[in-house]
């Protein structure tokens, strides 16, 4: 199949059973983790390793307090996630959306097409990334500290 000026070589039967399986691996993988993260507290000190950013720098990274807001919503806390990461909260039901779309596609052993994939949206969710990384550590922007 040839797309644009790239061929792909074709599938083989193996190759469409993994395509096919992937999002279910990944959402184990997911569902795991944030088991895991449920069970373990990160709100107490030993359990995970400093964010290696925070650590050097003392300014908090866009993914500071994720942990934490997994924790909080495997305990039902919506309200307290959202205040850890607002932004990977917000996040979380285009990550849903996505990982449906991949379903959907894996079936019919098409990629994953979307317009949050285009190219413009991903710079533009990579540029509130970086001004929520920036305005996270002002004064101003205290609130969204984890």
């Amino acid at each position: 199949m040839t797309v644009g000026r790239f061929e792909s070589p074709p599938m083989t039967r193996a190759g469409h059973r993994r395509a096919r399986w992937s999002p279910y691996a990944v959402l184990a993988g997911v569902i795991g983790a944030a088991g895991y993260v449920t069970m373990v507290d990160p709100n107490h000190p030993g359990h995970y390793p400093t964010c290696p950013f925070l650590a050097v720098t003392g300014y908090y990274c866009p993914g500071c307090g994720t942990l934490r807001m997994i924790h909080a919503i495997g305990h039902g806390h919506l309200t307290e996630a959202f205040g850890r990461n607002p932004l990977a909260f917000a996040t979380l039901p285009f990550l849903a959306y996505l990982w449906v779309r991949w379903v959907s596609a894996a079936r019919r052993g098409r990629p994953v097409r979307s317009r949050i994939l285009h190219p413009a949206v991903i710079i533009g969710f990579t540029v509130v990334i970086l001004v929520y990384w920036v305005v996270r550590n002002l004064p101003a922007g205290r609130a969204l500290a984890p």
